[in-house]
């Protein structure tokens, strides 16, 4: 490999540590006013995407009438929803984070439940099983208590971004120059 494609690599590790330290920092001493951030932002592409829907109605006038009408409901609906996360900021990030939490349980849970139907092609079942159950029951947490289950993940998360980007950090240092 070239000198330039090397010190190009090491800048590019240097500066995804330095972000994954920032991010992982705000998210652990910070959480609530991060999550809000998370939730502005989603917030703010909800109406881009609700203002380009209703103005793809006024662009494509060669579609019929009820593409166009569902373009101008679904573009309002992402409307909508993005002007109200800006009303109450607080709700929109607990909603975001229950909702969050409920897919996440679901997802877990039928990923056990998928690998428990698929254990005759495994070669280690034990590994398997145990991978299943654990699933399962993380999932089954996540439903029943999904805003403190999300509300731990994103803790969790933070954690790990900070501590990948600390150990980052050491592997930039530690690069030849």
């Amino acid at each position: 490999m070239s000198d330039i494609f090397l010190k190009k690599l090491r800048n590019i590790i240097g500066f995804d540590a330095i972000v994954s330290i920032i991010f992982g920092a705000l998210i652990l001493f910070w959480p609530t006013h991060s999550a809000s951030v998370v939730a502005a932002l989603i917030g703010l592409a909800f109406i881009a995407i609700g203002i380009s829907h209703i103005a793809s109605v006024f662009d494509r006038k060669d579609e019929d009438g009820w593409a166009r009408v569902g373009n101008l409901v679904i573009g309002a609906v992402y409307f909508i929803a993005g002007v109200f996360t800006f009303i109450n900021l607080y709700a929109a990030t607990t909603y975001l984070f229950i909702i969050v939490g409920l897919l996440v349980g679901m997802t877990w849970t039928l990923e056990g439940i998928i690998e428990f139907g698929s254990l005759k092609y495994y070669t280690q079942k034990g590994w398997a099983m145990f991978s299943a159950l654990i699933s399962i029951i993380g999932g089954i947490a996540l439903l029943f208590a999904p805003l403190l289950s999300a509300i731990f993940l994103w803790q969790l998360l933070g954690a790990s971004l900070l501590v990948l980007g600390i150990i980052k950090l050491l592997h930039f240092f530690a690069w030849k120059r």
